[in-house]
């Protein structure tokens, strides 16, 4: 990836809806170009989609939490499995540190977030957890 294409990705994530033809504008330089890199970045899966990133209005009446997980070691693909199957568990990364699973968790009410947790807190191979609810957000510059 060189400038351009950063450039490119910049403007794609502050509006992933901008055509071809104004991305060409802003960068000057040729249509087929940024056609061109765009196929490229999309074949070799620097771009995955194309999305809408919702806004705090679009999650209102939604409670999120953050869920830290330990589990025993060689359970993990047995987890993930588990997990993919509760739809209200939206993300899950591996890390490094005092924790094995970060979990970002999304529920309409905090009985079911209670119900979610005791799921998880229940299945084979997970030692403990500690759930933080997200009160809200401060800043989001994901792309």
């Amino acid at each position: 990836m060189d400038d351009l294409d950063r450039t490119m990705l910049a403007l794609l994530g502050a509006d992933a809806r901008i055509s071809v033809a104004t991305l060409a504008r802003r960068i000057k330089v040729a249509r087929s170009t940024i056609q061109a890199r765009l196929e490229r970045l999309e074949t070799t899966g620097v771009i995955a989609g194309y999305t809408v990133k919702l806004g705090e209005a679009a999650r209102q009446g939604r409670i999120r939490a953050t869920v830290l997980l330990n589990i025993e070691p060689r359970a993990q693909a047995n987890i993930l499995t588990r997990l993919k199957a509760v739809p209200e568990v939206e993300k899950v990364h591996t890390t490094s540190g005092r924790v094995d699973l970060l979990l970002q968790i999304s529920a309409p009410s905090t009985t079911v977030l209670d119900g979610i947790l005791d799921q998880i807190g229940e299945m084979t191979g997970v030692n403990s957890s500690e759930s933080l609810i997200h009160l809200s957000t401060k800043m989001d510059r994901a792309v």
